[in-house]
């Protein structure tokens, strides 16, 4: 059972690795068994919303889904069950938001972003970018496509180290992604994947400008 005594690493590790692979079980390794009970209501509450989701809206609005809140909620249980005291959500993000793990989740969807964008570019090397109202083809066309994966993944490692350059590069990528997607819907009308994409861009950017005082200069970021 928990108690006043120091909680070794490995031992805290363990659990976090066990939250990792079933929501709760590393609360309950630790004598946290109610906490773990809700942790396991909570995630088949998710995952539920999700397979209605799949069913009501189609895959699209799943997955947008499952990366905005299950698999946030599914780090989060995690990381809570390495903590020195795995009780209290407000505790767990509290510990979280001060070392800047949101941002971090972030860097790794864009990294996951890049990937996925890459495996697009090379199943489907016939796959055109619409850049404002056009595709471009040809060798433009080739950098149109190759500019999407790098700069996910400059973004991507930059939100990772906390670096200020990244944030810089971030405004720049999404007043571009802006400007195109209000540029692409007045050419070609309402498109569900448009609308998503643009109104989840603006809601990333105010929240990454909410939060750019997690960034910090290189140098500073070096020495911490």
């Amino acid at each position: 059972m928990p108690d006043d005594a120091p909680i070794p690493d490995g031992f805290r590790r363990r659990a976090m690795v066990l939250s990792a692979l079933l929501p709760g079980l590393g609360q309950s390794f630790r004598g946290y068994h109610a906490h773990a009970i809700g942790i396991v209501l909570v995630t088949a509450g998710l995952l539920g919303c999700t397979l209605l989701l799949t069913q009501a809206g189609g895959g699209e609005s799943a997955a947008f889904f499952l990366m905005m809140l299950v698999l946030p909620w599914w780090i989060i249980q995690s990381y809570g069950a390495s903590l020195p005291d795995p009780l209290g959500w407000r505790h767990t993000v509290r510990t979280a938001w001060a070392h800047s793990h949101d941002i971090r989740y972030l860097g790794a969807l864009f990294l996951l972003t890049a990937v996925t964008d890459l495996y697009i570019i090379l199943v489907r090397p016939d796959y055109a970018l619409t850049l404002f109202c056009t595709k471009p083809s040809g060798v433009w066309g080739i950098l149109a496509k190759a500019q999407s994966p790098t700069l996910h993944t400059l973004i991507g490692y930059g939100f990772l180290r906390l670096r200020r350059w990244s944030l810089l590069l971030y405004l720049a990528y999404a007043a571009f992604g802006l400007t195109n997607a209000l540029a692409n819907h007045a050419c070609f009308g309402y498109g569900r994947i448009r609308t998503v994409f643009l109104l989840s861009l603006l809601l990333f950017t105010l929240y990454v400008v909410w939060r750019r005082r997690c960034f910090v200069p290189a140098a500073t970021g070096a020495a911490l």
